[in-house]
């Protein structure tokens, strides 16, 4: 009895301390899913060499720089709407490796901005992006979809060339 009463007293201990370290699960838990595409589509961009950049899947669809901008420039968008600041970083005027790797670190130190900013508390909070409203959460969550609906449009492309993408490596 000694025994299970003090497994109880450890467990409990346990749970409220795990909790005292997360008091924001919620939020906690999207910034998590947005570091996992944030690393992923950083090192995406920093592993497909310069040549690559101009490739397209098919003649139909943006070559591989042009969904990189994409990238950038919609987090921006969203990020900033969360933060209540309009940013730029203008990805899609950008041509080299070394400019779009740099709007992608860019745009995810302002995403690092507001995922940080964050909390359940202020999640439900709600925020103009583009023409409609959102909260906080929900803005920052279509940056984690779109991040990775677009990872692996770009996976395909890496896959084509012989590249295994980051996530795979």
């Amino acid at each position: 009895m000694r025994r299970s009463v003090m497994m109880l007293i450890t467990l409990f201990a346990g749970a409220c301390f795990l909790r005292a370290q997360t008091p924001s699960p919620l939020s906690s838990e999207a910034k998590q899913a947005y570091t996992g595409i944030k690393n992923n589509l950083i090192r995406m961009a920093e592993k497909v060499p310069e040549e690559h950049y101009a490739f397209k899947a098919t003649p139909e669809v943006r070559p591989f720089s042009e969904i990189i901008a994409h990238v950038a420039d919609y987090q921006v968008r969203a990020c900033a709407a969360v933060q209540g600041q309009p940013k730029a970083v203008n990805a899609a005027s950008k041509t080299t490796k070394a400019d779009l790797v740099a709007a992608v670190k860019e745009a995810f130190a302002i995403c690092d901005a507001a995922f940080d900013m964050v909390t359940d508390a202020n999640a439900a909070e709600m925020v103009p992006v583009g023409n409609r409203q959102r909260s906080k959460l929900g803005a920052l969550y279509t940056v984690i979809t779109h991040g990775n609906e677009e990872y692996g449009y770009m996976a395909v492309y890496l896959r084509l060339k012989g590249i295994v993408p980051p996530s795979s490596e």
